[in-house]
């Protein structure tokens, strides 16, 4: 599956709610955009309605309003867009050998942590 990049407005709507510990309403989302200009509500709302329609956010009534939340992670959503990224490289490999050189140390050892549990969790024949 093919995933865009979200906006600019987007990709804030969607960093507010990945970050909310509960389903958040149009006014929270406002609220959270600390901009020197805000958008306005009716804007925030289309967009996120938007989102919701691309399937990224699902709504429970609230009341007379509604509250969002994501229905995929942040990190789903970047590994799908890193995934896209590999995808268009020539030779994978030698791309991924490139990304991993420009890691830090504690993502190099976060990633290597994430290799060994991967390896360790495959079932025979895998990994």
């Amino acid at each position: 599956m093919t995933v865009k990049t979200f906006g600019e407005l987007e990709a804030a709507i969607m960093r507010v709610v990945w970050n909310a510990p509960k389903p958040v309403s149009i006014q929270v989302v406002l609220d959270s955009l600390a901009r020197e200009r805000p958008p306005a509500y009716t804007t925030v709302m289309t967009v996120t309605e938007r989102l919701r329609e691309k399937g990224w956010l699902t709504r429970v009534r609230h009341g007379r309003s509604y509250r969002y939340s994501a229905t995929r992670s942040a990190d789903d959503y970047t590994a799908q867009l890193m995934g896209q990224a590999l995808d268009a490289s020539v030779d994978r490999a030698r791309a991924l050998a490139r990304f991993a050189r420009q890691l830090g140390p504690a993502e190099a050892e976060a990633l290597r942590t994430a290799l060994g549990r991967r390896t360790d969790d495959a079932a025979p024949g895998e990994g």
